[in-house]
């Protein structure tokens, strides 16, 4: 189970995290929080740490890396997830202040640094603003696209392999793109209710949804879009030859 990837992300407004194992397609997706009202009576860091403690000493599900998106890059989770024995890989903000020169220089925007070759194939050692003075952590600096380019900071300070921390965040793309498809296919933004377990209820007839929409896809070699918006379009071309109301102009 080492393989075992933990992934922390906004969707919506709500904090969620999805379990995937790094050989599995699709990823696991484990919702952890409704919109109740006692999600608003907290920051949403707040609950994502209370889901990381519930998933460590209740659910005992074991997992060894922790992706996170660019909200969740604070000091106290990074540090938590750090004190607990596990390896995260987070994006910073391009205006986040760091320090590359060991206290030479003053600390300075991530978007300034310079890189060389070497540092551009293997990362660099750096030490983020409001940190403990003797906490070092590796960044990288990752071409996402040509209009693109993300700054990856882990604990794993002997990672030293840009391609490899390119194939994680490949990871987490592709649960951003999961969610894109469940959010957009399947109406799981559309809650019926404030009362929690009908908003449960709601999200998992979603994701069953998106399942059986992704299962389709895999079997005819088409997209989950394709599948859904051919029933839409199969129903408007049968509904015109065969239309269930006639329309009488009289």
């Amino acid at each position: 189970m080492e393989a075992t990837i933990l992934y922390f992300h906004l969707f919506g407004s709500i904090p969620y995290h999805t379990y995937s194992l790094a050989s599995y397609e699709p990823p696991l997706a484990i919702p952890q929080r409704s919109c109740g009202e006692q999600l608003h009576a907290k920051s949403k860091l707040d609950h994502v740490l209370e889901m990381l403690q519930n998933l460590i000493y209740h659910k005992l599900l074991p997992f060894r890396t922790v992706l996170m998106d660019s909200w969740y890059a604070t000091k106290n989770l990074m540090q938590y997830i750090d004190k607990q024995g596990k390896i995260y890989y987070c994006p910073l903000k391009r205006n986040r202040l760091v320090d590359d020169t060991g206290g030479v220089e003053n600390y300075q925007p991530i978007e300034s640094l310079n890189w060389n070759e070497t540092e551009l194939e293997q990362g660099k050692t750096i030490k983020i603003k409001a940190f403990p003075k003797d906490k070092k952590v590796k960044l990288f600096r990752v071409i996402v696209s040509t209009s693109k380019t993300e700054y990856i900071a882990t604990n794993d300070i002997n990672q030293d392999a840009t391609d490899a921390v390119q194939l994680l965040c490949d990871i987490g793309w592709k649960i951003e793109e999961f969610h894109r498809e469940l959010k957009q296919l399947t109406g799981i933004e559309s809650r019926p209710s404030r009362q929690a377990s009908l908003q449960r209820n709601h999200i998992a007839c979603a994701m069953l949804v998106w399942l059986r929409l992704k299962d389709l896809a895999y079997k005819t070699g088409q997209t989950v879009y394709q599948i859904k918006y051919g029933l839409l379009s199969n129903y408007l071309i049968q509904q015109l030859k065969h239309p269930s109301l006639a329309m009488s102009l009289a």
